[in-house]
This record gives structure tokens, sequence and C-alpha cells, in this order.
């Protein structure tokens, strides 16, 4: 009995085959899913972090490696949105204002007047003030400077103050800023005070603009003439040298017509370009909300075209700024 050694009892035959095998939980092959997701172009390589020496299993993200998939896929038939520069939305407006793109640096050209060089016409707008012409209390002008495209070039803004506004008014002398696109003040144009008690011939009574670009550097005056029949005024440069001329109409106070001043040569035959006041219909007639067209050669000196744009605001304040009527006059007529 000590040789034979035990062994484990036999189980039934039919427990055996009664037995149920639990089920595998891991499906055969895996189910079929329509991805909504559109395949993008691959990433750019990126090195594994030094965390992970043996890299990273493909499809795997981390905030190390880029995604492989577009943040943003348009549809067909849509744009994508484009922010252009320049096209942002001003205070108190409720459509995005457009500027003109601007260009390169220009040689021989001063910087902020590269657009002005690469056009050949301009338009300038006055904003109307509705509140100066109810209460008459001046204030200082501001002005938009556009091209045949509706396209913003420059904004012009009157820096003067309340005293010397309201006191002088037309006569008054002004600063007048002109900035780009990016805020920056490109340009200046000041007027000084001219004493208009002596007698029009004498050259002290005459009115001058002087323009400066960039600020601080002058380029050109416009200088006026005295003439018994119309406006005549002198396109200078910054050493009071005559270039150009203006010669305005006998009438610059006709209703319904436009008011045309035109640049010439020297000799005074050549007709180079011209500074047209339009009319505007009522808007002409009962505010003080001008706009001007001012027409130059392309090919001409930048600051030539600086100065003669110039010229159309000192033409503004002379001959078409209205001054107010003093309200204690009217009351006294009464």
């Amino acid at each position: 009995m000590s040789g034979v050694v035990p062994t484990a009892p036999e189980k039934p035959a039919e427990e055996g085959e009664n037995r149920v095998e639990a089920p595998d939980p891991r499906p055969d092959n895996p189910p079929n899913y329509k991805s909504h997701c559109v395949q993008g172009p691959p990433g750019p390589a990126v090195p594994p972090p030094a965390s992970c020496p043996g890299g990273l299993p493909m499809r795997f993200y981390s905030p190390q490696q880029p995604s492989t998939f577009p943040l943003y896929q348009p549809t067909s038939g849509i744009d994508p949105i484009q922010y252009q520069p320049g096209k942002h939305p001003m205070p108190n407006q409720s459509a995005p204002i457009t500027w003109m793109p601007g260009p390169t640096l220009m040689p021989n050209c001063p910087p902020g007047l590269e657009c002005l060089a690469q056009l050949d016409n301009i338009h300038v707008l006055q904003h109307f003030e509705p509140l100066e012409k109810v209460t008459g209390f001046e204030t200082n002008n501001r002005y938009d400077i556009k091209n045949d495209l509706d396209q913003m070039v420059y904004i012009v803004t009157e820096d003067t103050d309340d005293f010397t506004r309201n006191s002088y008014r037309t006569l008054r002398p002004f600063v007048l800023r002109v900035t780009d696109c990016g805020g920056r003040e490109i340009m200046t144009m000041q007027r000084p005070f001219r004493c208009t008690c002596c007698c029009f011939c004498c050259p002290s009574a005459r009115q001058e603009l002087e323009v400066q670009c960039p600020p601080g550097v002058t380029i050109g005056f416009v200088a006026e003439h005295w003439n018994l029949c119309r406006a005549v005024y002198s396109i200078q440069n910054e050493k009071k040298e005559n270039v150009l001329g203006v010669r305005g109409p006998c009438s610059t106070y006709g209703c319904g017509s436009d008011s045309v001043f035109e640049v010439i040569s020297l000799d005074g035959v050549s007709n180079i370009g011209s500074i047209v006041r339009k009319w505007n219909g009522l808007l002409s007639a009962m505010g003080d909300a001008d706009h001007f067209e001012i027409h130059f050669p392309l090919d001409l000196d930048v600051k030539m075209k600086a100065v003669i744009f110039g010229a159309c605001f000192l033409i503004d304040f002379m001959y078409f700024e209205r001054p107010h009527h003093n309200v204690h006059q009217d009351r006294s007529r009464q």
C-alpha cells in the first residue's frame, strides 16, 4: 500500500459535458463606424519630447505635438473671412472703414506720402457738425481724404483752441494734423495770423500756409497774391521759390455750380491740375460740409502734391467757411 500514489478523483463525464464557458469580452472584428471627420494635411515633423525617449505612438495627441487636423475647414462655395490691415470699425459708425492699402517705401518720398504718390486725384470730405449749426459755437474742422474707390487715405483734424476759433472765425490761425491708417501724424499744416486791417495789397495782409512732412520739416508754402478780380496763389518749395500757380474763378459764391481753382504753370499756359469745390445742393448752401476734388498729374513731385493738397484747406477757410451770425445782432434787428 505504501507504493501507491494517490490521484485526484475523476469528475463525472456528465459534469464536463454540461460545462458552459464564459464568452470572450473582446470582439473578433471592431465595428465599422463611418467617421464624419475629413483627413487634413499632415503636420510638420516634431521631435519626440525628452520625457518619452521612445517617441509617441501614431495618432497620439499631446500639447507638444501639433494636431494633424485643421482647426477650420471652409465648405465649398463659401470664402473664408479675411481681415484686411487697416479695416476696422470706428466709434459712432455702423459700417467699418476701408483704408487704402499701404504701399512700400519709395525713394525720395517723405514718409507717409507713399499713398499720395500713387494717386492722381483725391476727395476731401468735410464732416457736418449739426451742433455747430444749432448753437453757433465753432468747433474744430474734420476731413476725410479718400480715393476714387472710396478708400480712406488720410484723416485731417484741426487743432485750434476754442477762443481762437470763435474769436477770429474764418480768419483764425490754425494747425491741421494729417494722420494715416495707423494714427501716425505724417503731415502738419500751419496758417499764421495775418492782420486784415491793412490794405489788401500789403504783403503783411496776404494769407500763407506752411506744409510740413514729416512734422517739423518744411516741404513747401502756399502764398496768396493780391488780385482785384480773383483768388491767386503760388505753390512754393521749401525755399519759397515759386513752382506752380493757382488761379480761382471770378466769383467763388456761385449757386448751383462747382467752383474750379486751376493749378497752372508759372507762365500761365499749361493747365497742371485743379482744385474743385463740388456743389452738393442744399448741403453746400446751408451746412459747412464741403466736398473738394483735387486733380494733379500722377508723375508730379509728391512734395508739390502735398502743397497743392494744403492749398485746398486754405481756400476752404478763406472762401467757403461760412461765419455764423451774432445772435445778439440778430435780436437787435427784430
